[in-house]
């Protein structure tokens, strides 16, 4: 008797505009790599809501649904000026602005009881060295913020610690080039899925990541 062959999967996440503006890049980042297959891996892009409480059961749907191997999500961090692989989530929402719902939280835990903190298990030096050799520019963050998406990548951590084998972390991306005000950094949709898909590539072929020392790799 065949046994079915268990279908390779990959999660990218994007967010639903915030604050008024009429466009997301990771949006339009998530929507372009939906149904592409990188690495022998088919990716599924789907969208998040930009709302506390609302964004992390929605990604869980997700993770339940397709049974990814590796997840990414991806989020605007406006006014960078390179495409980011985020090192580290911190158990804390803290709302500069109110989300699409309109809620504001102040000093409170994206989930009660949880670690400080948790780290991306993305190999996040060897995406930004892979994705800087494509000639995009690109550096580690060791802040995700404290909106939805250092919630949404706190909460994908917090699940994933129990799903053995599933790696996952974040990247923020700077505006799009429509986006962008005068003086403002910016990338092209283009270049954002490119980089995008290279970190997907990179995150599935490398299971160890990079050391960079001195700026130098070993």
């Amino acid at each position: 008797m065949k046994t079915k062959l268990k279908k390779r999967m990959v999660l990218v996440t994007g967010f639903e505009p915030f604050d008024g503006a009429e466009i997301n890049p990771s949006q339009e980042v998530a929507r372009n790599l939906n149904g592409t297959v990188i690495a022998g891996h088919t990716v599924v892009g789907a969208l998040l809501p930009c709302v506390f409480g609302a964004a992390i059961p929605e990604l869980q749907r997700l993770l339940r649904l397709y049974r990814p191997a590796l997840v990414i999500c991806v989020g605007q961090a406006g006014g960078r000026a390179a495409i980011t692989p985020e090192r580290v989530a911190i158990n804390i929402d803290d709302a500069r602005i109110p989300d699409n719902a309109g809620a504001q939280p102040v000093d409170r835990p994206v989930v009660r009881g949880g670690p400080a903190a948790y780290f991306s298990t993305l190999p996040v030096k060897a995406i930004v060295a892979a994705l800087r050799a494509a000639g995009l520019p690109s550096e580690v963050s060791s802040t995700a913020g404290t909106f939805v998406c250092n919630h949404v990548f706190y909460g994908l951590m917090h699940v994933l610690r129990t799903q053995k084998g599933v790696r996952g972390g974040f990247i923020h991306l700077p505006f799009l080039r429509e986006q962008a005000q005068e003086g403002q950094a910016s990338l092209t949709l283009e270049d954002m899925v490119f980089g995008v898909a290279l970190a997907v590539d990179t995150a599935l072929r490398r299971k160890k990541d990079l050391r960079l020392v001195g700026g130098q790799t070993q």
